[in-house]
C-alpha cells in the first residue's frame, strides 16, 4: 500500500546534506571529465581566448605544462584540438607526420604516459574554406574525405594517441578509419565517435578559438538537424556496426533527452561534450551575478550524466575538478 501524506513525508531525507548525500542517485566525479585543450605553433605560447574565458591557445611546451596540471587534478584524460600554422584546401596539416596535434601527441605521451590522450579528427580546423571535408563544385565530397580523415586518424596513432574522436559527421568514416587503424597494426586504438553531432548555434566560441568558421555555407548538410532524434539513433547504430568504442552526443546541454534516447537503446560507454557554448553562457552570466557559478556548472553537469552520459568534456573540467576535490576534503 502507497504511503500519503502525513504518513509520507519525503523532505525527511533531506533535511541535512550528509543524509542527501547518502540517497543521492547520481554522483559526479572527477573520473567522468575530458578537458578539451588547444595547441598551436611556436614556443611559451599560453594566450587566453577571449570567447572561452579560462581556456588558452598554447604551444606544445605549454601544453605540456598545462597537462601536468590537469593530470595532477586526477582528470583522466584530455582531447586535443589543433590549429595549424597555414591551411589549405585538403587540410593537409591535419595528416602531416609533424603536425600540430602529431606534435602534441608525442610530448605528451613522452613527460605524461599515463594521461589518456584523445585526439579529435577532422579538417575543419586545417582547411582554408573552414569545412570538414573535401569541397568539390561547392560541397563537401563525403567519399573523398574518408581517405583524409582515415590518414588523420592513422597519423595521431602513429605518434601515439590513446584514443581517436571523428567529429566530421561523414557516412562511412568509423568504417574507414576502423579499417585504416587495423591495416596498419593499430588494433587496439579505440575510436570514440561522434555519432550525433548536431548543426548547433553553440558552437560559436569554439569557431573562434579554433579559426574554423566556414567561409562560404554551413555545415547543416552533414551535421545532424536538431529537431531530429530518431535519425540520431540511425547514426548512433550505424556507427557501432562499422565498429566503434565509445559513442557521443554533441552539444549536450540541449540535448539531454537524446543522451537519454541513446543510453536506453545502447550499451557502449556514452560520451557528452558540453560544448562552448554551453561553457561561455554559464562564464556570462556569472561575470554579470546572475547565478553562481560553481552551483551552475555542477548542477549541468549533473544532469548530464543523469540523462545517461558516462563521460563529459566539457571546458569546465579544471574548475570543477578543483571543486569536488575542496568538497572532499
Amino acid at each position: 500500500m502507497t504511503a500519503t501524506f502525513p504518513g509520507l513525508r519525503l523532505r525527511r531525507l533531506r533535511q541535512s546534506e550528509t543524509l542527501r548525500a547518502m540517497v543521492r542517485e547520481t554522483r559526479l566525479g572527477v573520473a567522468d571529465l575530458v578537458c578539451p585543450l588547444f595547441v598551436v605553433p611556436g614556443k611559451r605560447v599560453r594566450r587566453e581566448i577571449a570567447s572561452l574565458p579560462g581556456n588558452f591557445h598554447l604551444s606544445v611546451d605549454e601544453l605540456v605544462k598545462e597537462c601536468g596540471r590537469v593530470a595532477g587534478l586526477d582528470i583522466p584524460a584530455v582531447i586535443l584540438f589543433g590549429i595549424p600554422e597555414s591551411k589549405d584546401e585538403m587540410g593537409s596539416g591535419a595528416y602531416a607526420r609533424d603536425g600540430i596535434v602529431q606534435q602534441a601527441v608525442r610530448a605528451l605521451k613522452k613527460q605524461l604516459p599515463d594521461l589518456v590522450v584523445i585526439t579529435d579528427v577532422c579538417l575543419c580546423e586545417y582547411t582554408s574554406h573552414g569545412h570538414c571535408g573535401v569541397v568539390v563544385g561547392g560541397a563537401v565530397d563525403n567519399d573523398r574525405t574518408l581517405d583524409l580523415v582515415s590518414k588523420t586518424a592513422l597519423s595521431h596513432a602513429e605518434a601515439g594517441a590513446d584514443i581517436v574522436a571523428p567529429s566530421d559527421m561523414m557516412d562511412g568514416r568509423v568504417a574507414a578509419i576502423r579499417g585504416m587503424l587495423d591495416g596498419n597494426g593499430f588494433t587496439m586504438t579505440p575510436v570514440l565517435s561522434y555519432a550525433a553531432k548536431y548543426a548547433s548555434a553553440f558552437y560559436g566560441p569554439f569557431r573562434d578559438a579554433a579559426g574554423s568558421t566556414p567561409q562560404f555555407g554551413d555545415r547543416r548538410s552533414y551535421q545532424m538537424d536538431p529537431p531530429n532524434v530518431r535519425e540520431a539513433l540511425r547514426e548512433v547504430r550505424a556507427d557501432i556496426d562499422e565498429g566503434a568504442d565509445i559513442i557521443m552526443v554533441k552539444p549536450a546541454l540541449a540535448y539531454l533527452d537524446v543522451i537519454r534516447r541513446v543510453r536506453e537503446e545502447c550499451d557502449l560507454p556514452l560520451a557528452a561534450y558540453n560544448v562552448s557554448g554551453e561553457y561561455a553562457m554559464v562564464k556570462a552570466a556569472a561575470r554579470e551575478g546572475l547565478l553562481d557559478e560553481k552551483r551552475a556548472v555542477i548542477e549541468v553537469l549533473t544532469a548530464i550524466k543523469r540523462a545517461g552520459a558516462d563521460l563529459i568534456l566539457t571546458y569546465h573540467a579544471r574548475d570543477v575538478a578543483a571543486w569536488l576535490r575542496e568538497g572532499s576534503g
